[in-house]
């Protein structure tokens, strides 16, 4: 993007939960398993009899056979996740993406599929059970009424924002914890926070095609927070959406930086970082305050045309 190019257009949408020690898990890339098949090779396969987009090109062999392994588990999985419906083979969107159990080779059910698979080791059983589940939450939890639900503006519209793409073509998503002056207003309902915190994930979805990109960098900036006058309700409300991420949204995430922390939640973080795997806590960044300390960290993997003046860049600051 040339300096003259214009800045991108923020989306407001909302943000979740200020609480380090319960940020939602990025599960790591694992080696494969002997559950995912004799396939041991680490290396791209080509797979000239699958459908393929970039993305797909990137599995290995193991991956490969674990995809398909999972994707022949389709009708089961339907069945288990939508036994009280009378069509449990009906085709479903998840995160944008058709599967149709009776019609699934496509490259994009493909990536879909491969992140369940990576969450759990590439171990098939336990990935299955982990989709189906996610498929019976996501019809437990009304996600089409959550969709079209409107949250006020004036509680929720300076909490988190979509805002640029760093320079892989990964979404860009800030969450903003001093976005807000009334935390009983967010936090007093936890369950309509948590409807809410999902259809913002569920809108930073949407800016990946699952072909090119299907990863995001989340910013999360606590500017303005204080660790000591956190309600139950926040409390409540960070526990729960951590654990909804964790389980029902696995490999979303490319990056997640922690800014403008206070010292207190740093302490937090790196008691944190004992509890976590090594390639997981490498996704994960604490960094300091002031624009010249994070643009430090940020500005080589986003471009400054596309980095809030607040965070290092050029481009206008969120509002």
């Amino acid at each position: 993007m040339s300096d003259s190019a214009p800045a991108p257009e923020a989306t407001t949408t909302t943000a979740v939960a200020p609480e380090v020690a319960a940020a939602t898990p990025v599960h790591e890339t694992p080696a494969p398993s002997a559950d995912a098949g004799a396939a041991t090779q680490e290396e791209p396969t080509k797979q000239e009899d699958e459908p393929q987009n970039a993305l797909t090109r990137k599995f290995t062999d193991a991956e490969w056979t674990a995809v398909k392994e999972l994707r022949n588990q389709l009708p089961e999985i339907f069945a288990d996740a939508y036994a009280s419906k009378e069509d449990k083979q009906a085709p479903v969107t998840l995160w944008g993406v058709q599967i149709d159990p009776a019609n699934p080779r496509d490259a994009r059910v493909s990536v879909v599929l491969v992140k369940f698979l990576r969450a759990r080791d590439l171990k098939v059983a336990d990935s299955r059970k982990m989709l189906s589940d996610t498929l019976k939450w996501r019809e437990d939890f009304k996600l089409t009424e959550v969709l079209q639900e409107e949250f006020p503006e004036d509680v929720f519209g300076n909490l988190g924002r979509i805002y640029g793409k760093d320079k892989e073509g990964h979404p860009v998503v800030y969450n903003l914890y001093g976005g807000t002056q009334d935390v009983n207003a967010v936090f007093g309902d936890v369950d309509r926070f948590l409807r809410w915190r999902v259809a913002f994930m569920e809108k930073c979805i949407e800016e990946l095609d699952f072909e090119n990109v299907d990863q995001m960098v989340q910013i999360h900036d606590y500017d303005g927070v204080s660790m000591m006058s956190r309600t139950p309700g926040q409390k409540a409300a960070a526990s729960q959406a951590s654990a909804l991420f964790g389980n029902y949204y696995p490999e979303l995430l490319s990056r997640k930086f922690f800014v403008n922390v206070p010292t207190l939640m740093a302490w937090i973080f790196w008691l944190f970082k004992a509890l976590v795997p090594a390639k997981t806590m490498e996704k994960f960044s604490m960094i300091g305050t002031g624009a010249n300390t994070i643009g430090a960290e940020l500005l080589p993997l986003i471009d400054a045309q596309e980095l809030p003046k607040r965070y290092g860049g050029e481009a206008p600051d969120l509002k």
